[in-house]
């Protein structure tokens, strides 16, 4: 199975960090407008998707909810979660305090990847 979705070491470092501080954590990316586009991390149920979004995967346990419209226009793409210096748009999220933000890289799935792409959960 090709994932969706990975991460870098370090934003797999950062969500330890957020972990030994907030207990389990979860992930939404939202489609633009009041949340902006960038991956914003709560703790876990601090948040509650929409029905119809979509959970492309986990990274340390933590799930990774995606606006269903956004899911939409970037289901050919990977996802690698990463970790910048900086503020970001999502002042909610839980890395903001620590002068941190999280960023996806994407990039177009393979022909070979789309043949055997993991499944992903919807909201009910």
């Amino acid at each position: 199975m090709t994932n969706r979705l990975d991460a870098t070491e370090q934003a797999i470092a950062l969500i330890r960090e957020l972990k030994s501080v907030h207990g389990e954590l979860m992930f939404y990316q939202a489609g633009g407008c009041c949340e902006g586009t960038q991956p914003q991390c709560f703790e876990k149920g601090g948040f509650f998707p929409r029905m119809n979004d979509v959970m492309i995967g986990t990274i340390e346990g933590a799930e990774f909810w995606i606006d269903r419209d956004l899911f939409e226009y970037w289901k050919f793409s990977h996802f690698t979660l990463d970790v910048l210096d900086g503020f970001g748009p999502g002042g909610f999220s839980l890395e903001t305090p620590l002068g941190k933000t999280f960023k996806i890289h994407y990039r177009l799935f393979t022909e070979n990847e789309l043949m055997d792409l993991s499944p992903v959960k919807l909201m009910d």
